[in-house]
């Protein structure tokens, strides 16, 4: 073991003669004389310990005048803590021993036996070590899904699910609530300057100057590069917000003195009021963004409140989304295909299905500018059907043409997942394209994962019975509760982009992709990298195991006719 705080093992013994803890005590200090250990003697002692702290095993006599290990084993299984058991008795039957077994029990020993004693303990103190490291990888992996690396605060998910935990709170009477997005100006200049550190130097002393003003006031939270988030639950009127946003611009007021040199910032700030603007958190936000880039229009360190536009402002999204009803039957909807390359043989194993629309007038539209509209309007249902019944043929095609064991790998929203019978679909488009039901991948985001964590684990296990491989995509840059992940029916983990930018130099985003690497092989997971775009982020991600990558530096976005052509794609046989 090493010599941290850490390593210091915890033993509890239910024991009614502190000669025979003595005992037991020295013969385990043998083993490390760093074991630390607390006698109880009754239940009431037992629960007020359990309570107390962490234990890494119990060893508890049978026999007691107060007390048996039977109800002792019952008191830490009531406790819900997962820690090793072990009786220690001299007058336990073996019927008795073997029903504390079956019941849950780790071990028994008998006393006439001690020679068992250190060896059982010394196994369960290794697993125990284990255990510990698990938890820590686990701990760490929240954190890090929770805030962000460089600055510590809290991130964009963190903020939403804080804002929606204050909002009734804040709604009650007149009370209002504030949002503001805070937006640096120009600060790609000091960047291109100064290099990528400094600037990463300067957003740290950003963050702390307005931890050090508005801490007690409001939550903090940087959203991305050089923007940030501020989260006042309780303002008393629309006009007050304002001057709040005001006087966080005057934070910026003093120079940031950053390698001897001084800095001058200023920033560009949108408010967003509640309940005015919106009653939901990521509209807030959205419309606080909104805000701020008026404000960046109107020049540096100004601040403006969110405003709705007009009526014909929406004019073109209007017309979008009647061409979107029709873009299906018109068949203007068709396919890209992204190659999913493993990391050991650089084959080519699959691909991902991207949508595009080709419409009449406007020429080919990308998915950032009519998927949101499908998702606001319910048209994403129908469009992701479309998808996946046209990656699972053309998958089949390649098949036919000698290109077996192709996986097709298709993005599920949350609005198709969450629909009754959305396995039903799954299993009409198998059926329609002849697919083999193993070669298809569905990618469904950690968010949708954990909206309503039972139904999405009965509904992964009816996709799972049909033979459907699933994939939780984006990971890491949700809410993630790894108690369910265990539970959940998943074959891969995605690795979100996020985490690959400047990973060869960024030691917080090694430290996550590490983690998540390691989480899933712990749960014998695939992990998949997104967004793989140079060499060095390629080589690192081998180093550590990592099943496939797709991204740029492997192959982009292309037809289905250029996927055959491609060099990593080997023809087996015809399907």
């Amino acid at each position: 073991m090493s010599d941290s705080a850490d390593s210091v093992h915890h033993i509890l013994q239910v024991e009614d003669s502190e000669d025979d803890a003595m005992l037991v005590r020295a013969e385990l200090r043998s083993l490390d004389h760093r074991l630390e250990f607390r006698r109880v003697e009754s239940a009431e002692e037992m629960q007020a310990a359990l309570a107390e702290r962490r234990w890494d095993l119990v060893i508890s006599d049978h026999q007691m005048p107060r007390f048996d290990a039977i109800r002792a084993f019952d008191v830490l299984r009531r406790c819900r803590q997962d820690i090793p058991f072990i009786i220690l008795s001299g007058a336990m039957r073996e019927e008795m021993a073997a029903t504390a077994m079956r019941l849950g029990a780790d071990d028994f020993i008998d006393k006439s036996n001690r020679a068992r004693l250190v060896p059982v303990i010394e196994r369960e103190l290794r697993h125990s070590r284990t255990r510990r490291a698990k938890e820590h990888i686990e701990q760490n992996l929240v954190h890090l899904t929770y805030h962000d690396t460089l600055t510590g605060l809290p991130n964009g998910s963190l903020l939403t699910r804080l804002i929606e935990q204050s909002l009734p709170k804040s709604h009650a009477g007149r009370d209002r609530a504030a949002l503001l997005s805070l937006d640096l100006d120009r600060f790609m200049r000091i960047n291109d300057t100064l290099g990528y550190s400094a600037g990463d130097t300067l957003l740290k002393m950003v963050a702390q100057r307005l931890v050090d003003a508005y801490s007690r006031e409001a939550v903090i939270a940087r959203l991305g590069q050089d923007k940030f988030a501020l989260f006042f639950d309780r303002v008393d009127s629309a006009d007050t917000a304002l001057r709040i946003g005001e006087a966080v611009a005057g934070v910026f007021a003093r120079p940031f003195e950053l390698a001897g040199e001084e800095i001058f910032l200023t920033a560009a700030i949108g408010v967003s009021i509640y309940p005015n603007d919106s009653g939901d958190p990521h509209s807030l936000l959205h419309r606080a963004e909104q805000a701020m880039f008026a404000a960046k229009k109107l020049g540096p360190a100004s601040v403006r409140r969110y405003v709705a536009g007009p009526v014909d402002h929406y004019g073109d999204d209007l017309r979008l989304e009647n061409a979107l009803r029709h873009a299906v039957e018109r068949e203007e909807l068709f396919l890209l295909f992204q190659p999913l390359v493993d990391m050991q043989s650089q084959c080519i194993t699959g691909t991902e299905a991207l949508v595009r629309w080709r419409h009449p007038r406007f020429g080919v539209i990308g998915p950032d500018k009519f998927i949101r509209l499908a998702d606001e309007t319910g048209l994403i249902i129908d469009l992701g059907r479309w998808v996946l019944g046209a990656a699972c043929r053309q998958t089949r095609t390649w098949q036919h043409a000698g290109f077996a064991g192709l996986v097709a790998a298709v993005n599920v929203s949350a609005a198709q997942f969450c629909k009754p019978g959305f396995d039903l679909e799954v299993g009409a488009a198998l059926v329609e394209s002849g697919l083999d039901p193993e070669l298809l991948e569905l990618e469904i985001t950690e968010t949708v994962v954990m909206q309503d964590a039972e139904a999405t684990i009965a509904t992964l296990r009816r996709l799972k019975n049909m033979g459907v491989r699933i994939s939780v995509d984006d990971f890491g840059t949700g809410y993630s509760s790894l108690s369910y992940l265990k539970r959940f029916p998943i074959d891969v983990l995605k690795i979100d982009r996020s985490f690959l930018s400047r990973v060869h130099e960024d030691c917080d985003n090694q430290a996550i992709v590490r983690t998540i690497i390691a989480l899933a092989k712990s749960l014998k997971l695939a992990v998949v990298a997104e967004g793989v775009e140079t060499e060095q982020q390629y080589d690192f991600l081998r180093s550590l195991g990592c099943d496939r990558a797709q991204g740029y530096l492997l192959g982009r976005p292309t037809t289905a006719e250029e996927i055959q052509k491609l060099p990593g794609l080997r023809r087996s046989g015809a399907g």
